[in-house]
C-alpha cells in the first residue's frame, strides 16, 4: 500500500512538471533561508560554548551612579580580585587582565604586531586554555615569560613547537616563550594572540594597587553557588574596603550573556543586545517557510478539479477519506524532501556569499546530529503543513458529484486561496518596509553632525620614539606634502579617553556626581580632527603655556551654567583648570548616544595615539607611501600600521548594516516566493480557460488583447 502511494505520488509529480517545479523551487528557497538563518543563529547562540565551564564563569561589572544615571562598565579596581577571593566564599578561581594591547614582536628578521594582554596565571586554568606545548602551571614561572597561539608561532617561526625560544617585544626586552596554545574558535569573547604575566604589568604600573578602575576581572564560581547572594555582598564591597568610594556597585555578569545581552539602560538594568536580532531573523525564517508552504496549498487546491475523478474512482473502489488524506499528505512530504535535497545543494553554493555578508566563517556540517535533525524536521514540517489543507480538501470530494462531471465547489477554496496570496504579499511588503526603516536609521546616524571631520583621518598606535620625536615627525609629515597636520591623544577621536566624576566647579551640587569624559591631547588636536571652536581660543603651540588650561564641549558648558564660561575654573582635585575655549559637541565613545560632558586637556605625557590628517584630494596611494617613508625614517625598527577613522566609524554600524542587508535579501526572496505562487496560479488559470481563449481568438481577439 505504501509503495503504491509513493508510485502515485511520483507519477503525479512527473505529470505536472511545471507545477511541481514551482512547488519544489518555492519550498527550496524557503528552506535555504531558514537553513542559513539557523546556522547563523546557532553560531550566535553557542558563543563561548567552547569553554566547558561556561555556566560558572562571570565577568565583574562595575555599576557607577552618576547623578540620576547608572553607568555600567567592565573596568574594576586592581585589588578587587584578591579581596574577593579572601572574603567571599564560593569563588573557585579568579583572574585579572588588562585591556587588550597591540605590541610589536620580533624574531630573527620577522616583525609583526599582535594583540593580547597581561593576565594572572589563574586565567589559564579558569578558561581551560588548551596547551599544545608547555603547561598552565609553569607558564609564568618568571616575569618575562610569554604564551602565544599556534598561528602566532607559525607567523614568527614557521613552526609550532617554539617553547624556550626568545621573542623581542617592542625592540626592547626579550621574553621567553613558555607555552603555545591551540588557536581558539572565532565565536568566543576572548580575543588574543599572546598572554604575558600580570605580575610584570603590576610591577611597572603601581597605580594598579589603588582602587581606581583599570582592569577586567573574571570569576569562576563553585558549582551551585548562589550568585544572587554574592552580588548582594558585592553591592557594597568596594565601599566597605574604601569608604570614600560611595557610587560604585560591583556585580557578577554571566559569560553566557556577554554576546547576546550585555547592554544596560540608564538605571543599570540589563536590556536586550544581539538577542533581538536572533529573534527577528528566526521569525523571518518562519514566515518565509510559511509563505513557501502557502504556494503549495494554493497550487494543490487550485488543481483539485484535475484530480477529482481520481478521488471519485478511489472512493468508489473502497478508499476511505483517511487513506486518501494519507496519500495526499505523503505526496506533499515527498515534494518537501525533494525540495530539501535541492535546498542543501543551494546552501552549499551560497554559503561563501552568506559568510561574506554575515562576516563569519560558518559551515553546514550536514551530518552533525543537530543539523541533520533540523533538515529532517523542516522537511516533515513543510510537507505536513503544506499538504494538510489540500489533502483534506481533495479527500472530501463526493464521488457521485465527481463521476457525474459536476463542477465542484467545496470549503470556500477560492476565498482561502486568495486570502493566502494576500497574506504572502502583505508579508513581503512588511519585510520591505522593515528593510527601508533600518536603512534610514543607518543613514541618519551616519550623516548626523558628529562634531569633527572624519574624512581623511588616519591614526596609529604610538610606539618606539614617536612620542619623544613627535615635533620632528609632524614637521616631516607636513613637509612630505601628504599630511596637513598631526596630533597626539590618549585614543582615537571616536573611541574617547577616560571618564571621572571627581571634577567640580562653582555652583555644582556636591551630592550629585557628574561623569565627565576627558582626553589628554597635544595642541594640534582640534585643528587635526576638524573640531569647531564656538567660544574662546585654541591651545597655545607651546604646551607648557597651557598646563592648567582646558577646552570643554557645549554640553559641559551648559552644565556649568555660566555666561562668562571663558576663564571659569574647574577643580580637578590636585589642580585648578581654567576654561580657555568651548568646542562644538562631538561624538565621544558612542556614536548612537547624545553628546556627553567632555573636556580636552593639553598633556602629552600619557598619550597612546598618533592622528594624521591627510591632504584633501591627494592621491591616497602616494600619500600613504610618503607617510610610511617618514615614519620609517623617524621611528626605525617599528613597522607603521594605521587605520582609517572612516572605516572605524562605519564599523559602529556593523550590526545594523548586517541587519539591513539580511532583511533586504530575505525581503527579495520572500517576493520571489510570492511571485512563484502567483505565477503558478496565473498559469493554471490560463490553462483552465483554454476554450474561452480559443473562442475569443476565433472572434478576432489578439494575443496582446487576451
Amino acid at each position: 500500500m505504501v509503495k503504491n502511494y509513493f508510485k502515485t505520488a511520483w507519477r503525479n509529480i512527473l505529470r505536472g512538471k511545471g507545477f511541481s517545479i514551482i512547488n519544489i523551487s518555492g519550498l527550496a528557497i524557503g528552506i535555504v533561508c531558514s537553513g542559513l538563518i539557523f546556522i547563523w543563529v546557532e553560531d550566535e547562540w553557542n558563543y563561548d560554548a567552547y569553554f566547558p565551564n561556561k555556566n560558572n564563569i562571570y565577568m565583574v561589572k562595575n555599576q557607577q551612579v552618576e547623578g540620576a544615571s547608572v553607568v555600567t562598565i567592565p573596568y574594576t579596581p586592581g585589588p578587587l580580585a584578591i579581596a574577593m577571593q579572601a572574603d567571599i566564599p564560593g569563588i573557585k578561581n579568579i583572574a585579572r587582565t588588562n585591556l587588550s594591547t597591540k605590541v610589536l614582536f620580533s624574531a630573527g628578521d620577522k616583525s609583526l604586531y599582535k594583540e593580547g594582554c597581561f593576565v594572572d596565571p589563574s586565567f589559564l586554568t579558569l578558561f581551560h586554555l588548551p596547551f599544545l606545548y608547555g603547561n598552565a602551571a609553569s607558564a609564568f614561572y618568571q616575569l618575562q615569560s610569554i604564551v602565544i597561539t599556534e598561528t602566532m608561532a607559525k607567523n614568527l617561526f614557521g613552526e609550532i613547537n617554539v617553547t624556550g625560544k626568545q621573542l623581542r617585544v617592542n625592540n626592547k626586552n626579550d621574553y621567553t616563550i613558555t607555552g603555545v596554545i591551540k588557536d581558539l574558535p572565532e565565536n568566543i569573547s576572548l580575543k588574543f594572540d599572546y598572554l604575558m604575566s600580570y605580575a610584570l604589568y603590576e610591577k611597572s604600573n603601581t597605580s594598579l594597587q589603588d582602587w581606581g578602575n583599570q582592569l577586567i576581572t573574571w570569576v569562576e564560581l563553585q558549582p551551585r553557588t548562589n550568585v544572587n547572594a554574592i552580588n548582594k555582598k558585592l553591592s557594597t564591597f568596594v565601599h566597605d574596603k574604601q569608604s570614600a568610594i560611595t557610587n560604585e556597585k560591583m556585580m557578577l555578569y554571566p559569560l553566557g550573556r556577554l554576546r547576546l545581552y550585555n547592554t544596560f539602560d540608564n538605571s543599570g538594568n540589563e536590556t536586550e543586545g544581539r538577542i533581538k536580532y536572533i529573534r527577528l531573523f528566526s521569525i523571518i525564517a518562519g514566515i518565509i517557510l510559511i509563505m513557501a508552504c502557502i504556494n503549495f496549498m494554493n497550487l494543490a487546491t487550485a488543481r483539485g478539479e484535475k484530480r477529482s475523478k481520481e478521488v471519485g474512482m478511489r472512493k468508489v473502489l473502497g478508499a476511505t477519506k483517511g487513506k486518501l488524506t494519507l496519500q495526499f499528505m505523503g505526496e506533499a512530504v515527498c515534494l518537501s524532501f525533494i525540495a530539501t535535497l535541492l535546498a542543501v545543494v543551494i546552501m552549499y553554493l551560497l554559503l561563501p556569499l552568506f559568510n561574506t555578508l554575515a562576516e563569519k566563517n560558518l559551515s553546514l556540517h550536514l551530518f552533525y546530529p543537530l543539523h541533520f535533525s533540523f533538515l529532517i524536521i523542516i522537511a516533515l514540517a513543510c510537507g505536513l503543513l503544506a499538504g494538510s489543507y489540500p489533502a483534506l480538501y481533495l479527500a472530501a470530494f463526493k464521488p457521485i458529484l465527481v463521476l457525474k462531471g459536476l463542477k465542484i465547489k467545496y470549503g470556500g477554496e477560492e476565498f482561502v486561496r486568495k486570502g493566502l496570496v494576500v497574506m504572502q504579499f502583505a508579508a513581503s511588503v512588511i519585510f520591505i518596509v522593515c528593510a527601508i526603516v533600518v536603512y534610514q536609521q543607518i543613514v541618519y546616524f551616519r550623516q548626523r553632525d558628529i562634531g569633527f571631520n572624519r574624512q581623511n583621518l588616519i591614526y596609529s598606535n604610538i610606539n618606539g620614539n614617536m612620542r619623544k620625536k613627535f615635533a620632528a615627525i609632524k614637521n616631516d609629515l607636513i613637509a612630505s606634502g601628504a599630511a596637513e597636520n598631526a596630533s597626539l591623544s590618549i585614543s582615537d577621536v571616536l573611541t574617547g579617553g577616560y571618564s571621572s566624576d571627581e571634577f567640580s566647579w562653582e555652583g555644582k551640587n556636591p551630592g550629585k556626581p557628574v561623569l565627565v569624559s576627558f582626553e589628554t591631547v597635544s595642541p594640534e588636536y582640534i585643528n587635526t580632527t576638524g573640531m569647531q571652536l564656538v567660544a574662546g581660543s585654541d591651545f597655545d603651540a607651546n604646551i607648557k603655556n597651557d598646563s592648567n588650561r582646558v577646552i570643554i564641549n557645549e554640553t559641559l558648558a551648559k552644565l556649568i551654567g555660566r555666561k562668562d564660561i571663558i576663564g571659569s575654573l574647574i577643580d580637578a582635585g590636585n589642580q585648578q583648570l581654567t576654561v580657555t575655549g568651548v568646542v562644538k559637541d562631538f561624538t565621544f565613545g558612542n556614536v548612537f548616544k547624545a553628546p556627553v560632558p567632555a573636556m580636552l586637556i593639553p598633556d602629552t605625557t600619557n598619550v597612546y595615539t598618533l592622528t594624521i590628517r591627510l591632504k584633501k584630494n591627494a592621491d591616497l596611494k602616494s600619500s600613504m607611501a610618503a607617510i610610511t617613508k617618514v615614519m620609517k625614517a623617524d621611528n626605525p625598527g617599528y613597522p607603521f600600521e594605521y587605520k582609517f577613522l572612516d572605516n572605524d566609524f562605519d564599523a559602529y554600524f556593523k550590526t545594523e548594516t548586517l541587519t539591513g542587508k539580511l532583511a533586504g535579501v530575505f525581503s527579495a526572496l520572500a517576493i520571489i516566493i510570492s511571485c512563484l505562487g502567483l505565477f503558478g496560479l496565473a498559469v493554471y488559470t490560463a490553462e483552465r480557460r483554454t476554450k474561452e481563449i480559443g473562442i475569443r481568438k476565433v472572434l478576432g481577439a489578439s494575443v496582446s488583447g487576451i
